[in-house]
């Protein structure tokens, strides 16, 4: 049975191998592509595309099948995607995908810790205002109309406090998803 791949072929460079090993490294691409680019204009044809290996056993919940992908980066490079993905606790290839995409929460240079902290204090301050108004409704059934007033500032700062969290809570969802997606439309400037 041949396993062999029919459209690979070894080829004797004569004393070209360095060369075109120098070659590829300074245009950040492997000797394959930088060799089918020349034998594709050296035919007159145009290059293929490249061909992904499509991985269909990790579909995930999304069910959109996943590619395997080799990139080469120089060292620094490697290593400030690698402390990317750390520091906003995600895989490397959740990373690289979320920068690709442009979402903003990673390409704004915003703190995505920082607005989570927000967004979960102004959780806080909401679920403060819900015991408030619990309160608030079962002194009024009760009939303590005197022990009600006391919550009426409550009342009169309400709708602001809701209304804010809400904006806090749209911006920090519109930072965590893709540029051009539909959450994109959501008002920014109410943060």
């Amino acid at each position: 049975m041949n396993t062999r791949n029919p459209d690979f072929i070894t080829v004797d460079l004569r004393g070209l191998k360095a060369a075109l090993v120098s070659c590829a490294q300074v245009r950040r691409e492997s000797v394959s592509v930088l060799v089918r680019r020349a034998v594709a204009r050296e035919l007159g044809q145009s290059e293929s595309a490249p061909q992904l290996v499509v991985d269909t056993g990790g579909l995930g919940a999304s069910h959109v099948p996943r590619v395997k992908l080799s990139i080469r980066l120089t060292t620094p490079e490697a290593k400030r995607l690698a402390v990317g993905a750390h520091t906003a606790q995600m895989s490397r290839d959740a990373y690289l995908a979320g920068l690709i995409t442009g979402v903003p929460a990673l390409t704004t240079g915003a703190s995505r810790t920082a607005e989570i902290v927000e967004i979960i204090k102004s959780n806080a301050k909401l679920s403060s205002l819900s015991r408030n108004i619990h309160t608030l409704s079962r002194l009024l059934a009760q009939g303590k109309l005197q022990q009600a007033r006391v919550h009426r500032d409550l009342l009169d700062t309400l709708d602001g406090d809701v209304r804010r969290h809400l904006a806090q809570a749209a911006a920090l969802m519109a930072d965590l998803c893709p540029r051009g997606s539909s959450t994109e439309t959501i008002p920014r400037s109410s943060r």
